[in-house]
């Protein structure tokens, strides 16, 4: 094998090896700027969601697949009754990945909010297709619809 062999093979490797584990929208905190994906989290379990949005904005900065991240910008608009922009962040997590439940729901409670119950049941229908056999975010859904239908 020639000097410039294993330079290549290596390259070709580590490329190969850490291309799938970027494109899955998990935050890796190799990738992340400072106060990367988990402070975000952290930010947002605690009701800190202006803080937390620009801690999400830095990381779709620099991973602008991370649907995780998408998902949780436009939760965070959402409770600061930013409707218009929550909605742009579940459009963008929900075109990477249509499958993902908690866009999904939470596109689902955005609806609801706004009074969009035709949109909120779609979202309810995609989620019932997604996990047939119950999960939290359908079940979460559900219920809300169910208690926006009794008010």
């Amino acid at each position: 094998m020639n000097k410039f062999a294993i330079p290549v093979v290596a390259a070709i490797l580590t490329a190969a090896v850490s291309g799938p584990a970027l494109s899955m929208g998990k935050s890796d905190s190799a990738t992340t700027p400072k106060g990367g994906y988990t402070q975000a989290e952290q930010a947002v379990k605690a009701r800190e969601y202006k803080r937390a949005i620009g801690m999400l904005q830095k990381v779709v900065s620099m991973e602008p697949r991370n649907v995780d991240a998408l998902n949780y910008l436009g939760y965070s608009h959402r409770q600061l009754g930013q409707y218009k922009q929550s909605l742009v962040y579940y459009r963008r997590a929900l075109a990477i990945d249509p499958g993902h439940r908690g866009a999904n729901e939470y596109l689902g409670q955005l609806y609801l909010r706004t009074g969009n119950m035709k949109g909120a049941k779609a979202q309810l229908a995609k989620l019932e297709k997604l996990c047939p056999n119950g999960c939290e975010e359908r079940d979460s859904l559900k219920a809300a619809l169910a208690k926006a239908s009794k008010s």
